[in-house]
């Protein structure tokens, strides 16, 4: 009955974690994306003016241009391309998804960021009970973790293996598996979709699981590439069991 009853918590844990993360993905992409379009819009003014009357510019307009071409950029809005680009929005669904789960686990690229009033009010409240939810969700996932290690311990010692050493290859095996597949993996992933080096691809995937997030290098960001649906919601998922797999080694 306590297995049982362990189980049904677990689940309804894991349930209610990927359903807050999704309700917070709809509400900041109801919340951003009207206002996102409205500085798209505005950037592509400001870029057609530029082009019409660029020979006739002052120092001043010069310089009051570039200031509002690097606020566009900060923003999210890259003024370059056609219209075309206002089919494509940084707060859809996968932006969404993907920038709830950053909220949660702390890593705050910098990239993406709410930008109206309601957007920012919502983000803290939305932090606020997000951050420890993750914490209960990472150490429950730690835990189940953890009781594969002990089976895995339970087995060398029947067949003779000192503690010592027991624990010492358990260690040796999750963090070679982790390693394996939340950092060598990913980064050959990233190098195929993201067009960056394996070595970058190391880089980012251990920044980011590391939750440093410096936010020079960012997943879905680069205007020439093509990625497909859900690509984002993907690399969250990635994080937050890579977060659970360090959160597992710091429990070994």
């Amino acid at each position: 009955k306590a297995m049982c009853s362990g189980k049904l918590q677990t689940a309804l844990l894991v349930a209610g974690y990927f359903v807050y993360l999704l309700v917070g993905a709809a509400v900041f992409q109801a919340l951003e994306r009207s206002a996102e379009k409205q500085e798209k819009m505005a950037a592509a003014q400001m870029k057609e003016a530029f082009l019409q009357n660029f020979t006739q510019l002052t120092v001043a307009e010069m310089e009051q241009f570039m200031k509002n071409l690097i606020e566009a950029i900060q923003n999210g809005v890259y003024p370059v391309g056609n219209e075309s680009q206002f089919e494509e929005s940084n707060w859809d669904f996968s932006n969404s998804f993907f920038f709830a789960g950053t909220v949660v686990s702390t890593i705050g690229y910098g990239t993406l960021h709410p930008k109206t009033a309601g957007g920012q009010i919502f983000c803290v409240f939305f932090a606020l009970f997000g951050i420890p939810l993750n914490i209960v969700f990472l150490h429950r996932v730690g835990k189940m973790l953890s009781l594969l290690c002990k089976k895995l311990g339970k087995f060398l010692y029947e067949k003779g293996m000192r503690k010592k050493k027991i624990t010492f290859l358990t260690l040796l095996f999750f963090l070679t598996t982790g390693i394996l597949v939340f950092l060598c993996l990913p980064s050959v992933f990233f190098q195929m979709t993201e067009g960056w080096s394996y070595s970058e691809g190391i880089y980012f995937a251990f920044i980011t699981l590391s939750t440093i997030g410096f936010g020079d290098y960012v997943v879905g960001k680069q205007s020439d590439r093509k990625y497909f649906s859900y690509y984002r919601v993907l690399v969250a998922i990635w994080i937050l069991f890579g977060l659970a797999w360090i959160a597992l080694l710091f429990n070994l």
